[in-house]
């Protein structure tokens, strides 16, 4: 014989649960359940509400940016546009597995709630469709926040716009076309992530909700394998960073982040669990005041955060090193300086230079600016290297000490066919300090020994071609058949800032055929930088942030996850003679620990990343690089004390 009295329990349940009253007197509704689940549980929705809010924001800037009147008529219009593309899809990316994590999470820590609920006569239709609701009133919320604060803070975004991207005006316009591709995108991120929400739920056992996550737990393990094996990847990860030099990092870099990676992984599953084993073992440390409570906790802690403190980590890590690159883009304008000391760059066939206008043209605009200037002028030669085949272009030495005399630089000595290279940049000059080579030219049949490099190159190597060789005038005169035979002229202005707008004109113009010439101004391709590097470093910052934001939203989720758990634990040690100021420094310590070991670790691993990206940049980035990290350090540790306050005043709460 069938039971039957369930299944009419359940459908009384059912209907009562669905028309019971609420306190206002009506009945509460399938959606007023809902949106009263999400009022109540505010406290754990509200990092994973204001991670997706930002991160709406920040997809709703980028398109503001991109649509921008101003932008598209700008030079930099697809770089920037493009730039920006790239961002959108990382954040919508990110946001897509942040958000389907950050429900699933919600879901396991809802278990016997919602058992509760199916005891009480829901259904499995029912409460997929609830929980579809909930996540969908988060994430029209989000929107609407997200959205709402980017149009309010608009006029502010847009001003910082105008000094990080070096323009002179982006004026506030009414962003219709990004309001409608942030809502559509995140309408359907937030709709397809709702409908995933069925899976999460779908064929969990009523007696699995109801226990929820409260089983008996196990002595945490760790392997000595394993633990080892995550201490020798990541210092052998570290000892690969350090010793990288220009001509290795492409090779290393993807061996490293993977060690990186793995190793990170097994630090927080099996070595950190192993380190507290010791420390345990150790009677006089474990014994010694409120060890014992720390201690026989954080073992478990570590356990079932370790995934949570290998994703902030790597989080962290992802967004400190995007920001930190970036920001050393700071040294392009004195690089750019060094490497070309002239305002004016322009080259020319010697025999087409009668036919050309634009020196002439850069006169008549320094002239009429009032801006005073030295001319400069120094003729090459092209020959075929015999024993590399490549092109080569020579400099006779009295053009060359004839505009180093006048920019103030060393001058150059060559004795016989001794000659000398011009390295490409300062910092590929290293190269030639102990270069002794001969080389033969081919079509001249001339043999020169290279023995090194100038002091300090007076000619810009991007105009001229990479590579340069000084030579003597003798030997300059005897190559009677060059490849091809040019001429450069150089103009020197101390206040060359004055010139961008007569730069940007001439690079404009459309170049006369047949003559080879070729223009560059020195002040245009640094504000040109500028933007470019101010958009990049924008872009960084906004993503890094987003980042940042998401991996504080995963420890504050996690940490109140546990508080009813810790509210129940410090409850019962208090009776037996726990003192409020042992209590402020256990929670300290725990927190300490979840706030700080994934930042701490992900300072580390970027700080190594920085050395290895030092071996590719001539100028140091130190002072960027701790200049970053400090300012996230700052931020993680106004956001620790602030969760710290909240969390005792909720524990304290219980106990009083």
């Amino acid at each position: 014989m069938r039971f039957t009295g369930g299944r009419t329990v359940r459908r009384f349940s059912r209907i009562s649960l669905m028309c019971c009253p609420c306190w206002e007197g009506t009945r509460m509704t399938f959606r007023q359940l809902a949106f009263n689940n999400v009022l109540r549980n505010k406290r754990t929705y509200a990092a994973y509400f204001l991670s997706s809010a930002f991160s709406v924001m920040v997809f709703f800037v980028y398109a503001m940016f991109m649509y921008h009147p101003q932008i598209e008529q700008t030079a930099l219009r697809g770089l920037v546009v493009e730039a920006m593309r790239v961002a959108e899809g990382i954040i919508y990316v990110f946001s897509f597995f942040f958000i389907l994590y950050s429900v699933g999470a919600f879901f396991k820590s809802r278990k016997r709630e919602f058992g509760v609920l199916m005891m009480h006569g829901m259904s499995q239709g029912q409460l997929n469709r609830m929980v579809f609701l909930e996540n969908m009133l988060i994430g029209l919320a989000s929107m609407v926040t997200g959205i709402g604060a980017g149009m309010i803070s608009s006029k502010l975004i847009l001003l910082i716009g105008v000094r990080v991207l070096n323009m002179d005006q982006l004026p506030f316009y009414m962003p219709v076309r990004a309001i409608l591709l942030t809502a559509v995108s995140f309408s359907l991120l937030f709709l397809v992530i709702s409908l995933f929400t069925a899976f999460f739920v779908r064929g969990s056992r009523l007696i699995e909700l109801l226990q929820g996550s409260v089983k008996p737990k196990k002595e945490p393990k760790a392997s000595v394998i394993l633990s080892l094996l995550s201490a020798v990847l990541i210092v052998s990860a570290y000892y690969l960073s350090v010793t990288t030099t220009e001509y290795t990092i492409g090779i290393r870099l993807i061996p490293v982040v993977l060690m990186v990676i793995v190793g990170t992984y097994f630090f927080f599953t099996q070595l950190s669990v192993f380190s507290i084993r010791l420390l345990k073992r150790n009677r006089q440390f474990f014994w010694k005041q409120t060890n014992l409570v720390t201690l026989s906790d954080l073992a478990y802690r570590m356990k079932d955060n370790a995934r949570i403190f290998f994703l902030v980590t790597m989080v962290s890590t992802v967004a400190f090193c995007a920001v930190g690159t970036l920001a050393s883009t700071a040294f392009l304008e004195q690089q750019a300086k060094d490497n070309s000391p002239f305002a004016f760059n322009y080259i020319v066939e010697t025999s087409k230079l009668g036919t050309v206008t634009i020196p002439g043209e850069i006169e008549d605009g320094l002239k009429n600016a009032n801006v005073p200037f030295d001319k400069v002028r120094a003729d090459t030669k092209s020959q075929t290297s015999v024993q590399t085949g490549n092109r080569v272009t020579l400099v006779k030495e009295s053009d060359f000490n004839r505009i180093a005399a006048k920019l103030g630089y060393p001058q150059e000595k060559l004795n016989g066919r001794e000659a000398r290279f011009i390295p490409p940049s300062l910092y590929s000059a290293k190269e030639f300090d102990e270069y002794n080579k001969e080389v033969t030219f081919k079509e001249s049949d001339i043999t020169v020994f290279a023995t090194g490099r100038v002091e300090k190159s007076v000619l810009p190597s991007y105009v001229l071609g990479g590579n340069i060789l000084l030579v003597s005038d003798r030997v300059f005169a005897q190559i009677t058949r060059p490849i091809e035979a040019e001429t450069f002229i150089g103009y020197n202005v101390v206040d060359w800032k004055k010139t961008e707008k007569l730069g940007e004109a001439l690079t404009n113009k459309e170049p006369i055929p047949d003559t080879h010439e070729y223009f560059s101004s020195f002040a245009y391709q640094v504000m040109m930088m500028k933007q470019a590097s101010g958009a990049m470093l924008f872009i960084g910052v906004l993503v890094g942030a987003v980042f940042f934001i998401a991996a504080g939203s995963f420890l504050y989720f996690r940490l109140y996850t546990d508080l009813e758990h810790d509210q129940r634990q410090y409850q019962a040690i208090s009776k037996i003679g726990l003192t409020e100021k042992e209590l402020n420094q256990i929670v300290t310590r725990q927190l300490l620990l979840l706030f700080f070991v994934p930042i701490v670790m992900a300072m580390i691993h970027s700080g190594f990343a920085f050395v290895a990206l030092q071996s590719v940049i001539y100028y140091p980035i130190a002072i960027h690089t701790i200049t970053v990290l400090a300012c996230f350090l700052i931020a993680q540790v106004m956001y620790f004390l602030l969760i710290r306050a909240r969390y005792l005043r909720h524990v304290k709460a219980v106990i009083s």
